[in-house]
């Protein structure tokens, strides 16, 4: 059974757990390296991305998270796709560089202008919960659209890393989740040379 962690600095991370847990997942709450070091993939959360960035700044986590990106699969939602992401507007700020895209902050708006929608995806539509969403601006020729809103794409892969810029784990669809979950298994298989 693989491991997903959940960065428990900030935001919703318990909704996350709940999430993986009935994918089939293990799931536990990541507060420092050690505990990241034990998960076989990673969970970026929503929450508000300048404060889990100082948060970040604050415990000397950036640069293990960026170690653990280059090697295994984080999953990045909201403010976590806004961390992933190689640049950041709306204002600048750092960044784990991870993803190539570039991300706007808040770019629909304030609380008020959050929104449920229905999405379509390859594998049919998808109920997306936006919350003071990114919208992501540009994305580089690495990266694979899996879904879009309104002209901008909402749920990408670039390489080990998936991205989306609404709250899967608000909803009791699975399928962000089944697929991330897909994504670290098929990693573990390359490693051991097994075929996925």
């Amino acid at each position: 059974m693989k491991t997903i962690g959940v960065l428990a600095l900030q935001g919703d991370f318990s909704a996350h757990v709940r999430a993986m847990e009935r994918v089939g997942a293990r799931s536990r709450d990541v507060r420092t390296a050690a505990g990241m070091s034990q998960c076989d993939g990673l969970i970026l959360p929503g929450g508000e991305s300048t404060t889990m960035l100082k948060l970040l700044q604050a415990e000397d986590l950036m640069d293990p998270l960026r170690r653990f990106g280059e090697r295994k699969p984080i999953l990045g939602t909201c403010a976590g796709a806004i961390l992933l992401s190689r640049s950041v507007l709306h204002p600048t700020q750092p960044s784990l560089k991870l993803v190539d895209t570039t991300v706007e902050r808040n770019a629909y708006g304030r609380q008020v202008d959050s929104r449920i929608v229905t999405i379509p995806t390859e594998e049919g539509q998808l109920e997306a919960v936006f919350i003071r969403a990114p919208i992501i601006r540009r994305t580089g020729a690495s990266v694979r659209v899996l879904a879009s809103y309104a002209g901008n794409p909402v749920w990408i892969e670039d390489g080990l890393h998936m991205v989306t810029t609404f709250h899967p784990e608000l909803t009791d669809d699975e399928r962000v989740q089944r697929r991330f979950l897909k994504n670290v298994c098929a990693m573990e298989n390359r490693h051991l040379g097994v075929a996925s």
